[in-house]
């Protein structure tokens, strides 16, 4: 493999990049005309435009960007996450055009895909699944019926797709036929596949997922547990590894059974298997994202393993270089996704220049970014700025260091997450380990937050002043000689 072209953009774009360059590979990123002068686009050893800046003018453009890899030669295509990476079909074409997609078949996507596909395949593994139905629900008479026998509330959940659209919890029955035809609705706009099923709502449930590596040989392995709890809009802000309530028992019948879901679909490359755990410790399969998640450097903090490295060595066709008995965690990481919200609005995004944009350095914290001091913030993609991820031997060393990293990141021009990923890192429920996904609901307060920036900001004015008064006193002080 000497040439590989990433098909994405941003921090992740710039993450894939480095690897392959540490690797001795060359690169190629596409770009589109908003983002000319990002940062993925002068790190790669060729750059070329696909298009306008909305991404299906442009990041979404499958056969543009494989004739133009075909074009420069190109040996692999990297997709990243999100745009094209769970594209079965583009996974298809690309290998149909001789080219290593670095990633898994097409099959594997298709099948784990789609949320009742990936039920069906697992059925046969006895793997824990959340009670309800695994087909597709369009009557809400027939919804009605099955919530009676598993019990309310309910989950009424697109089939296709993710990211906490077409999905309704329902608490009672006179609300299932609204709230299903509201799910119905928004999956059909956002995946153009309006299938809903209905599942057991489980009341306070804990996000967790499980990284896995297969080959081409048939070795799996899992990297342990992320945390994946804290969220907004159904959609991760913060996660860590490992968790603080897996026993050593809990975390191997799930890091088995994740790897148990990867062999019901012949899976190859990196994938990530998510559950739900629920307050008595019972875990469900959620689904499985057959791509590289947001919050992988997390693991490869604690497993010393470079996960863009191992699937790059995947497509080449490479033997895993270690077992499950190599692998063990060592000390604890957390990632904060900083984007560029407003967390006192709603977590509404904020648009705008990046007039200062100063990453925190030091041991134990790592920037992936995908941003310069002085760029746009684009109205036309995720607003994901950058992921910044601490390291400590404990937990709470890494807590400490994340709260010490987000005092030192320096940004002004858009309301970001940073006050918000503060806020959690200093709460009780946070530090004790005691939360669930609705800790957003349960503890945090934009007035709190508010209130926070405001003492700060008169601490900031003081100390101001402190320092003034000094110079002054100084400056007085009348000559000796």
């Amino acid at each position: 493999m000497k040439k590989i072209l990433v098909a994405n953009r941003g921090e992740i774009a710039v993450r894939v990049l480095k690897t392959a360059r540490k690797m001795g590979i060359k690169t190629v990123a596409v770009f589109s005309e908003a983002d000319r002068d990002a940062p993925h686009v002068k790190l790669a050893d060729e750059a070329v435009c696909i298009g306008e800046a909305p991404s299906n003018k442009s990041y979404l453009l499958g056969d543009k960007i494989i004739q133009t890899a075909k074009h420069l030669n190109v040996d692999a295509i990297h997709p990243g996450y999100g745009f094209l990476s769970e594209n079965a079909s583009f996974a298809e074409n690309v290998e149909k055009n001789g080219i290593l997609f670095i990633g898994p078949s097409s099959k594997s996507i298709e099948i784990m895909g789609s949320k009742l596909a990936a039920k069906e395949a697992v059925k046969a593994y006895n793997i824990p699944m959340v009670p309800g139905v695994d087909r597709a629900i369009t009557n809400p008479e027939e919804a009605i019926e099955i919530a009676k026998k598993i019990g309310f509330p309910i989950l009424i959940k697109a089939s296709a797709g993710g990211g906490g659209k077409g999905m309704r919890i329902v608490e009672n029955e006179k609300d299932v036929k609204k709230q299903m035809e509201r799910a119905i609705s928004e999956a059909m706009s956002a995946f153009g596949n309006g299938a809903v099923f209905v599942e057991k709502y489980i009341t306070s449930p804990r996000h967790i997922e499980i990284q896995i590596l297969a080959d081409t040989h048939g070795n799996t392995v899992h990297f342990f547990e992320r945390e994946c709890s804290i969220q907004r809009r159904h959609q991760k802000v913060i996660e860590e590894a490992p968790s603080s309530i897996l026993t050593p028992q809990l975390r191997e019948k799930m890091g088995n059974a994740a790897i148990q879901v990867a062999k019901s679909c012949g899976y190859v490359g990196a994938g990530t298997v998510e559950f739900l755990v629920d307050s008595n410790l019972n875990f469900y399969f959620l689904e499985m994202n057959t791509r590289l998640q947001v919050e992988h450097p997390v693991t490869e903090f604690i497993s010393g393993i470079d996960l863009v490295e191992q699937q790059i060595k995947i497509a080449k066709g490479e033997t895993l270089s270690f077992k499950q008995s190599d692998l063990t965690i060592n000390g604890h990481a957390l990632e904060l996704r900083v984007y560029a919200e407003d967390p006192l609005n709603n977590f509404l995004p904020s648009v705008g220049k990046l007039n200062t944009y100063k990453i925190p350095k030091g041991d134990g914290i790592r920037v992936d970014n995908g941003f310069e001091e002085g760029m746009e913030i684009s109205i036309y993609y995720d607003p994901m700025l950058s992921k910044l991820i601490t390291y400590g031997k404990t937990r709470e060393e890494a807590i400490q260091l994340m709260i010490e990293a987000i005092n030192n990141f320096k940004v002004e021009g858009v309301k970001t997450t940073l006050p918000f990923g503060k806020f959690v890192c200093e709460h009780d429920a946070f530090r004790s380990g005691h939360f669930d996904t609705h800790f957003v609901k349960n503890y945090y307060n934009p007035k709190a937050l508010e209130n926070e920036a405001k003492k700060e900001a008169e601490l900031a004015a003081l100390v101001a002043l402190k320092i003034h008064l000094d110079n002054q006193k100084i400056l007085r002080v009348p000559n000796s000689n």
